[in-house]
């Protein structure tokens, strides 16, 4: 049957701010349903707040609504469109199933003569409701742990008696396992059992009895209305149960399933999906598997949505999930439509892979002081990398090497833990460390029977790791120059990076990377094909490896199947995985950096790891490498590709990092220079280049020890701003008040940062901070928007209310804030973005920093003004336009808003005080008429409540 032809108009509810638990996957599935449905002719509206996403780009739906997630919202703009048939509520997470349910209930759908698509509610009751699940499961014959429900302190007590302990606790419809957690000892029972009758919207829990050391499997399933099911991929955790999945390590294809216990579990997830409602699109589906021969299958969980392991599973498998997802649910069957990445096979030819993906999470437990840092059933990390390999071994080297944690890969940089009592802690309590230690575990000596039995960890995953160290400790007998030929290949073949084999050998990276080179054992790239080359692919997504050559009668050689054009190309550096301090909002500018360069005739290379991404996806630039934004990797595709340049200015600190290596590899890069660059972050040369501009700064002093710092102090006066140099989001910023305070954080930062130059400034107590973002093509400036910050100096600019255009601050200010941007921008030969933080005291505006790349800003000001400024940047960057070429008309009655969001509910015991290091995970854009708006009254009256040093 095909598409409904009676929709011609569909609502999508967005998932709103980045909180942890509900990311930028969203955006990803949200994006692609937009331009699949559009691709139908169908006209699409949006509804979501948050500002710094490409979902909300007005490029993509036909009318975009910033607002609050709410019914009054839904009314309103239903009352604006009465045109639209039905609403789409699968692709924005919780939030917007939550929505959908709250509109239903009020009877708005049904007002509107509105349909939803995608998922019928009985599903997603049936599926939230723990009780009605757990029955539904019984009737159709699914095996669960043994669990009951509680919906009072009393009868929670009660269960507890009868299951004794371990026990979980997990909330009815919450998020991100918020709520839930595992009970070891009868003296945390109560406390718990509080938690989650709390964290439930109706004050309900399921108590299970606790499966500990059972193997946890998810698949992805899509239905169609022919009823129609494929598995897209199943994904195994190297955790076992006891961790949340989005706190897990993942593996795909699943790697120690047996296939006779494959098959049952592929019939039990189709027959679950097919018993929970008559819809068509995306489905998750998560079982646990007990660890013995019998390998008994327990269901935990079905999610009738597109889900955080749905972005993993696409980008694993190059099947694009959301977008077939987006057209089953206006009719299309499966067989109807063409798999994105053949173009040739149906989109009901099931994924196969030949390659490994590993999916690490990245965590931010050093925003969170006080934080319980120990992994269970509520999801605390922030963002997502993934390796793709030929080996399990490799694609986990590849995904701890895009961690951007000062890791090289597992071992062999010196950086591992030898205590043995501290080895033991965090395999026994699960820490975010966990996929290192294992590593240093084995390599101290403790039984990998001893790792299995404290991590209930599947013996073979270990294995693999032990296989690594054996490798390590081979290599790690020779000198450079009797390392044979066989040996480097394996160990490149196993994801070593040259820098971690360089450690073995005790040489320089530089030097392995040559003998490579000699040795002709270089990285060929292949294709991700939905489908074990089995048939050609159309579309260019490729990862790295090494293969042993093919002897023919022409000579030896290795397969790559990335084909080098002729045409101009540029390389667009990703931001990595999601951190605070770097999100989605570099994700933005990366993709309309690529979008701005494909205008301008170019062939477009983009390297990245994250799987939560648009960037990331396969057709957003001409070739995507699925890399880790690692120096190895990227030097590789460089001399691969030969670009034109790189552009480092969008991918946030990540990219920015690498701008000295380009620099002294030859490789250009695109817009301001390295030495550019270099200068904003020297605090010594800028300070030294404002004094010569005439305009103030605080003084400041530059310290690498205690002793200086102290020195310093003597001189500047109390209370000192304390940073580090080359950091994003505040890292380690610190405001301190005496002489104690401040040996006591340097020390701390110097521990933590070795050799770092340390920049001490004066801090102006009790001024107004505001920012001003601006486009320079090296003659001129358009300064793009000047916002002002509610809250005063101190706290971070991530974590503040910033209004555009400022609301407090008089034309004398003001004209000093243009002056001052004109003249920075200049002087530092800008080309493209620079975002510049100003503190004013006493009318006199200071310079906090300047930064010459794209800022968490950009993307507010883009949508608040209506303007596309990355685009004009790139291509200011890419020398093909001046500042006058562009007509800047930006729209905005009133003003716009953006407001930080938190994360703290996850963290109960944490300082929720704000001060000059980031911690807001997300941001939302409020509109509003006038100052006179209760919303931006009620923010002002409490501006410097939480402010802290």
């Amino acid at each position: 049957m095909p598409k409904n032809n009676n929709i011609k108009s569909i609502l999508i509810i967005g998932s709103g701010p980045i909180i942890i638990g509900q990311a930028c996957e969203f955006d990803y599935a949200g994006s692609q349903a937009i331009r699949s449905l559009k691709e139908e002719g169908i006209e699409v509206t949006l509804i979501n707040s948050n500002p710094a996403t490409i979902m909300t780009d007005p490029s993509l739906a036909d009318n975009v609504y910033l607002l609050p997630l709410t019914t009054k919202s839904i009314i309103q703009i239903l009352e604006k469109h009465p045109n639209i048939d039905a609403v789409l509520p699968t692709m924005g997470g919780q939030t917007a199933l939550n929505l959908c349910i709250e509109a239903d209930d009020k009877g708005i759908w049904k007002d509107f003569n509105v349909d939803i698509i995608g998922v019928d509610i009985a599903a997603i009751h049936i599926t939230e409701d723990r009780e009605q699940f757990r029955k539904l499961m019984e009737k159709i014959g699914i095996g669960q742990a043994p669990s009951t429900i509680a919906n009072s302190y009393l009868k929670g007590k009660e269960i507890a008696q009868e299951y004794g302990f371990p026990l979980v606790i997990r909330p009815s419809f919450t998020l991100g396992g918020f709520g839930a957690s595992i009970v070891y000892k009868k003296e945390d029972f109560d406390d718990l059992l509080s938690r989650g009758l709390e964290a439930s919207p109706i004050h309900e829990v399921i108590i299970d009895k606790a499966l500990l050391g059972w193997k946890e499997f998810e698949l992805e399933l899509l239905r169609d209305r022919n009823d129609n099911v494929v598995i897209i991929c199943t994904i195994e955790n190297m955790d076992p149960m006891g961790i949340h999945t989005g706190d897990s390590i993942t593996v795909a294809p699943a790697m120690t399933l047996s296939d006779t216990t494959y098959q049952k579990m592929r019939d039990m997830a189709i027959l679950m999906m097919r018993s929970i409602g008559d819809f068509a699109g995306g489905c998750n589906v998560q079982f646990a598997v007990s660890p013995d021969e019998k390998e008994d299958i327990i269901a935990i969980e079905i999610n009738p949505r597109v889900s955080r392991s749905s972005a993993l599973a696409s980008k694993a498998t190059g099947y694009p999930i959301a977008k077939i997802a987006a057209k089953l649910a206006i009719g299309y069957h499966l067989d109807e439509l063409n798999n994105q990445i053949t173009k040739t096979t149906s989109a009901l030819f099931e994924p196969t892979l030949d390659y490994v993906i590993v999916k690490i999470p990245r965590w931010n437990f050093d925003k969170f002081e006080g934080a319980d840092r120990t992994l269970g059933l509520q999801m605390k990390s922030v963002g997502e990398v993934m390796g793709i390999g030929r080996s399990f071994q490799e694609a986990l080297h590849k995904a701890t090497q895009s961690l951007e944690i000062k890791r090289n890969g597992l071992g062999a940089d010196g950086k591992g833990e030898k205590d043995y009592d501290s080895i033991i802690e965090k395999l026994t309590y699960p820490s975010w460390d966990r996929v290192f230690v294992i590593y240093d575990a084995i390599q101290i000596g403790i039984p990998l029977s001893r790792i299995h039995e404290i991590t209930k960890i599947d013996i073979w995953f270990l294995k693999q790791y032990e296989q690594l160290l054996a490798l390590d400790k081979e290599i790690s007998t020779h000198k450079l120059d009797t390392l044979s030929y066989e040996l480097l290949l394996e160990a490149k073949q196993k994801g070593f990076a040259d820098r971690q084999i360089a450690h073995m050998l005790g040489c320089w990276e530089s030097e392995v990377y040559k003998r490579r080179q000699e040795l002709d054992i270089n990285r060929v790239y292949k294709l991700v094909d939905t489908c074990a080359a089995e048939f050609n692919a159309q579309t260019p997504y490729y990862y790295s490896t090494f293969e042993n050559k093919m002897i023919t009668k022409d000579g030896s050689f290795a397969d790559n199947e990335s084909v080098v054009t002729d045409k101009k190309k540029i390389v667009v550096l990703g931001s990595g995985p999601n951190r605070i301090g770097q999100g989605i909002e570099f994700d933005y500018c990366c993709v309309h950096g690529v979008l701005a360069a494909k205008e301008l005739g170019y062939e477009t290379i983009m390297i990245n790891c994250n799987p939560e991404t648009v960037s990331t996806d396969f057709d957003t630039a001409d070739k995507l490498y699925f890399e880790p934004v690692f120096w190895e990797h990227i030097y590789d595709i460089i001399q691969h590709e030969k670009p034109e340049g790189v552009i480092v200015q969008l991918g946030g600190q990540t990219a920015l990092k690498l701008a000295e290596k380009l620099d002294k590899w030859g490789i250009k890069i695109i817009g301001t220079s390295f030495d550019a660059l270099d200068l904003a972050e020297d605090r010594k040369r800028f300070s030294e280049l404002l004094m010569d501009l005439d305009i103030p700064f605080p003084a400041y002093g530059t310290a690498t020890t205690a002793d200086e710092a102290a020195e310093i102090a003597d001189d500047l006066d109390f209370p000192i701003l304390v940073r580090p140099s080359y950091v994003l989001g505040g890292q380690g910023m610190k405001i301190v008040i005496n002489k104690e305070e401040l040996e006591k954080h340097v020390v701390d930062l110097l521990r933590k940062i070795p050799n770092n130059m340390l920049l001490l400034d004066h801090y102006l107590d009790g001024a107004i901070e505001a920012e001003a973002d601006a486009i320079c093509d090296g003659k001129e400036v358009y300064i793009i928007g000047i916002m002002e910050h509610i809250e005063p100096c101190g706290v971070h600019s991530g974590d503040s209310n910033a209004t555009l255009p400022p609301f407090n601050l008089g034309e004398f200010v003001l004209q000093q804030i243009r002056d001052h941007t004109l003249k920075i921008a200049l002087a530092l030969r800008t080309v493209g973005l620079i975002n510049i933080q100003f503190a004013i005291k006493d009318d006199i505006v200071y310079i906090i920093e300047a930064n010459p790349r794209a800022s968490r800003t950009v993307p507010f000001i883009s949508k608040a003004y209506k303007e596309p400024y990355v685009n004009y940047a790139t291509k200011v960057m890419l020398g093909a336009n001046k500042l006058k070429d562009f007509k800047f008309n930006p729209k905005l009655d009133g003003f716009a808003i953006k407001q930080p969001v938190f994360s703290f509910n996850k963290f109960p015991n944490v300082d929720k005080r704000l001060g000059p290091e980031m911690k807001s995970t997300g941001e939302s854009i409020l509109f509003i008429d006038s100052l006179k708006d209760d919303q931006f009254y009620e923010l002002y009256s409490r501006r410097k409540m939480y402010l802290n040093k």
